[in-house]
């Protein structure tokens, strides 16, 4: 389903229904992305080969009334990026097997598109996280060893790209012969597999002086509970000559989620599902803020934005040029068993929690005050 937030009037419309994959895989989850015309594209994923995946644009700007189909394929876990000028770099996985790897597709008008080109085909294959920042895409990946599989995953690499996905380098200008086959490459950043820690990627993005940024967990069990602890949270920050690893805090669970966000004033905010909530040693928990107001300050303690909640939250995302009224938008949901799922937003200041209306008795509503 597709809708919107209306910061005029502070309202909400119903949501329209897009698409019926016939799964209850979350997998098949879609994102996102706006065209300089204001067209919704709408890439909607599978989990491996089975299903088909589809990109859907909307007819009028600005509006969810309705869709058309552009391309049926497949892909999982996308993440597509509309370049300056027009066109878009498509980051996305391709099974084979039980193997994860990582593609680039290139469209000019986002109906044609060419064969993907492979970016990384490490082992059994990897997981990303990526960013834009006009014309410069980063992506920040870890690797699937070929014993351990998913349950391993470690490493850290960076590469990025200024001319749309076609070729790659590092951080410091190195081109990349694609695609990475071997464990340790250029593009290798720390080997946390040496460290004898897993890698689970949440976020990145560009600082103030357009420099990026990866936020990452590692831990040594993959399993829950407590034998995994801890779970610490890291930041991995280019300087210019090197990177620089800094502890920002600690949580529960591998899979408890938070965002980056990187100010233009310096500031750096991690809004996150991390502190503990209650299903503990679950997925998510209470959600937070974690702030560094100066470059190699110290984090705040955390400021909790929900407290004594019935469900954990999880999976806090930020907004693609995010506005202050809505900052990080998320979901809750019990952790070990079926249950209810609401919709959560705050603002830059942390001032309110809003939830969306589980049901809708006309063509729009207001979002309520939960905290």
């Amino acid at each position: 389903m597709v809708s919107y937030y209306d910061h005029t009037e502070g309202v909400l419309p119903r949501p329209r229904i897009l698409l019926d994959k016939r799964t209850d895989d979350a997998h098949d989850n879609p994102t996102l992305s706006l065209d300089d015309e204001g067209h919704l594209w709408i890439f909607s994923n599978a989990h491996g080969p089975s299903r088909p995946s589809y990109v859907h644009r909307s007819r009028r700007p600005h509006s969810i009334e309705a869709f058309d189909r552009m391309w049926e394929t497949n892909f999982s876990y996308s993440q597509p990026w509309r370049l300056p000028g027009g066109g878009f770099c498509l980051l996305h996985t391709r099974y084979s097997g039980n193997r994860r790897f990582l593609y680039v597709g290139r469209s000019d008008d986002g109906v044609h598109w060419p064969p993907p080109q492979p970016l990384a085909r490490i082992a059994q294959g990897h997981y990303q996280i990526s960013w834009r920042e006009g014309s410069r895409i980063g992506t920040a990946l870890n690797y699937h060893p070929a014993k351990g599989g998913l349950n391993a995953r470690t490493n850290l690499y960076y590469l990025e790209t200024r001319d749309g996905g076609r070729s790659w380098t590092t951080v410091d200008g190195r081109k990349l012969e694609l695609p990475l086959v071997a464990v340790k490459n250029p593009a290798l950043i720390r080997d946390f597999e040496s460290e004898g820690l897993l890698v689970y990627l949440k976020d990145m993005g560009f600082d103030a002086e357009g420099r990026p940024v990866i936020l990452f967990v590692t831990s040594r069990n993959y399993a829950s509970g407590p034998a995994g602890d801890p779970r610490v949270w890291r930041t991995a920050r280019w300087t210019g000559q090197a990177w620089e690893f800094r502890t920002a805090l600690e949580s529960d669970n591998n899979y408890d989620f938070g965002s980056l966000n990187l100010e233009d004033d310096g500031a750096w905010w991690i809004i996150a599902a991390a502190a503990q909530g209650p299903q503990e040693y679950n997925t998510g928990g209470e959600v937070a803020v974690w702030l560094i107001r100066e470059r190699g300050g110290a984090w705040s303690a955390p400021r909790k934005l929900t407290k004594n909640s019935r469900y954990n939250h999880t999976y806090v995302r930020r907004p693609l040029d995010a506005r202050p009224d809505f900052y990080a938008f998320w979901a809750d949901g019990h952790a070990r068993q079926e249950s209810e799922s609401r919709l959560y937003f705050t603002d830059r200041a942390g001032t309110h929690v809003w939830r969306l209306p589980a049901t809708m008795s006309g063509p729009t509503a207001k979002p309520e005050i939960a905290w």
